[in-house]
Order: C-alpha cells, then structure tokens, then sequence
C-alpha cells in the first residue's frame, strides 16, 4: 500500500508528491523504468517492472531497440504496460555513476520522461529514484537533482496538463534522503 509522504501543488495546478510504495502498484498513466540504454530489463528497478508488466514489455522494448536504436538520456522510448495497472511504461536511461556528468544525464532523464508524458497526452506519472540503485548513482545527490528537475520543469511549463507526478521510492534510506532534501528546498 502506497503511503503519501510530502505533497505540494503547482501554480499550474500539478501536485508533485513523494511516496513510498512499491511503482509497480501504482494507479496511475505511466510509469517510468529506469532503463539501460539497449532497453535490456534484467535487474533492478527495471527486472521488477518488467517481471510484474509479463513478456510484453521486453518484446515492445526489444522492437523498440530494432526500430530507433538505443536510447538516449533526453529520449526515452516508451511501451504499453502489460499487466501493470497503468497504460504506459517510460524508459528512461539514467546515468551509471562514474561515467562523466551524470548530474546533467540524470536531469535530462528526468525531463524526458516528463516530455514524453506530455507527447503521449498523459495526465499522471510515476517515477523512481532513477540511477540510485545498480547504476550507483548517491542517494541525496540523485534527490537533488530529480526533485529540481521535476520543479524546474514544472516552473518552465506552467500550461502542463500532467496533474500529478509521483516520486515512489522503496526502501526506507531512499525515503529518508529524499525527504530530507525536499524539507530542505
């Protein structure tokens, strides 16, 4: 069961909140992957999505890959969600730390997926802590960085219709160090 932790609201109208919850639950239009750039989903946030979405979702992503070819930072690629309870899957390739400016790679991962939302006509998004996990990337810098992105974005965008973007995060040291930044902004 998915527990609102923080929640504000935009001028626009878009709540931005953090849950802790399990993403593959969540009620909402999309969710976002935290994907490797061959849309290969075999581990980490990426193995429990597309183990709970069912084969779909790595056949979408495999014709994906044959179509577009691998994807990048500010482009993520997008499939239907199988069995999940939302419509979409974003795949959004974040960072592997240590491989140069993963501050400006996570940030276009995250704005990405906000745009791509927004091209497939989306009203919410759920995204998780992109990178955090296998990738390496540090927990609070990562909440820096995600949290400002989505802010800045909402900021930049105030005719969005997105009206809801959830940051669901699993664990509780994750919960911590993303709340701890948001109290501090």
């Amino acid at each position: 069961m998915s527990k609102i932790l923080r929640q504000e609201q935009f001028l626009s109208g878009l709540r931005f909140q953090i849950i802790q919850g399990d993403i593959t639950q969540e009620e909402v239009d999309a969710i976002v992957n935290a994907a490797n750039a061959h849309l290969q989903h075999g581990g980490g946030v990426a193995g429990v999505i597309s183990r709970a979405g069912g084969p779909e979702i790595q056949a979408e992503s495999n014709a994906w890959i044959a179509e577009h070819g691998s994807v990048s930072h500010a482009e993520p690629a997008y499939t239907t969600a199988g069995f999940l309870p939302c419509r979409y899957v974003i795949h959004a390739v974040g960072p592997i730390w240590g491989s140069g400016d993963e501050d400006a790679k996570l940030n276009a991962a995250v704005t990405g997926s906000l745009q791509c939302a927004e091209k497939l006509d989306l009203r919410s998004l759920a995204l998780p802590a992109i990178s955090t996990g296998i990738y390496g990337f540090p927990l609070k810098r990562a909440a820096n960085v995600i949290i400002s992105a989505i802010r800045k974005y909402s900021a930049q965008n105030p005719n969005t219709q997105l009206e809801l973007i959830s940051l669901v995060l699993y664990d509780n040291s994750t919960v911590e160090d993303f709340l701890n930044v948001w109290d501090r902004d």
